[in-house]
């Protein structure tokens, strides 16, 4: 019998022991086992996910592709060519990025090789890439061939006279002036009289010049007025450095804007038959104004400056 007064501790069971240990054991291993079944099930769902992502992928290169083409198309614009147009005017009131350099060679295959021979209705495209580059590019791009081995260089031949027996010479002088067509020859006199001018008289010198010859400024000044003149056509108009003004009429082409600087002999247009003209030729005057009625006898004009014609 168990004493007074004394507690007595009581034993504790081996099997409860057991049980807890187990109990405590087994909670430990489920840790890992949930752990496990998370990673497994996470390994599984991402698959779901991927597939999605890469057709939305698949559908949205298409979309950008289409917007980047369409914006494309707003930019891209045909213009139409009036009379008195040239490219660099052109270039200028269409705003076109690189001036009529840009404007040439993004239609160079509908101008052909002279950027100064437009006419009235062909079709211009602003704002388009050169087809001719784009198609240099990928015929450029496939192989590189190495280069040959270059020879050593030859001694070069003297060059031969071109000029024919029965073409003139151009006709310039040491002062910077120069004819305004090489070869000039005249066909109607200056103050030659007759009916079929308002004045009563020729107010200029009319030169010899197939339509597409080119037109060269005499001598060094600035532009005036570079456009269409009503009877005249196509006319250019230059202030010279003396104070004097050229005109140039019935030009098929203009190469020049106003307000440009000019040096003697530089190209300015192409002769043709625009305005009141019974066949391709150019009327040249030289006057003491930029405006008609002030003219003044243009070969005296031109041999005063050294220029023989």
């Amino acid at each position: 019998m168990p004493g007074k007064g004394k507690h007595r501790r009581p034993r504790t069971n081996p099997i409860t022991r057991g049980f807890v240990a187990a109990g405590t054991g087994g909670a430990a291993i489920a840790i890992p086992l949930i752990g496990a079944t998370g990673a497994h099930a996470a390994e599984q769902a991402a698959p779901s996910v991927a597939p999605e992502r890469t057709v939305s992928a698949a559908h949205a290169a298409p979309a950008a592709q289409t917007a980047k083409q369409a914006a494309t198309a707003k930019t891209v614009k045909t213009y139409s060519v009036k009379a008195g147009d040239y490219l660099a005017k052109i270039a200028a009131t269409q705003k076109v990025g690189g001036g009529w350099h840009k404007l040439y060679k993004d239609n160079r295959e509908a101008v052909g090789d002279d950027p100064s021979l437009i006419h009235p209705g062909l079709k211009l495209t602003i704002g388009a890439k050169s087809k001719a580059s784009s198609e240099g590019k990928a015929e450029a791009t496939p192989k590189k061939k190495p280069a040959p081995a270059k020879p050593a260089p030859a001694e070069p031949a003297p060059k031969a006279d071109t000029t024919s027996a029965n073409e003139p010479a151009a006709q310039s002088s040491g002062s910077g002036y120069t004819a305004p067509v090489d070869g000039a020859t005249t066909t109607t006199a200056y103050r030659a009289a007759g009916g079929s001018w308002s004045s009563g008289y020729h107010t200029g010198v009319d030169f010899a010049a197939a339509s597409g010859t080119t037109v060269k400024a005499v001598g060094p000044g600035t532009v005036v007025s570079a456009g269409w003149s009503g009877s005249y056509g196509n006319e250019v108009v230059i202030k010279h450095d003396d104070g004097q003004y050229s005109q140039y009429a019935h030009l098929s082409s203009l190469g020049v804007s106003a307000g440009q600087t000019v040096a003697g002999g530089d190209q300015i247009g192409l002769s043709g038959s625009t305005g009141n003209s019974t066949g391709p030729h150019l009327h040249f005057e030289i006057r003491t104004g930029p405006s008609y009625g002030s003219d003044v006898d243009p070969l005296a004009y031109l041999r005063e400056h050294g220029v023989s014609i």
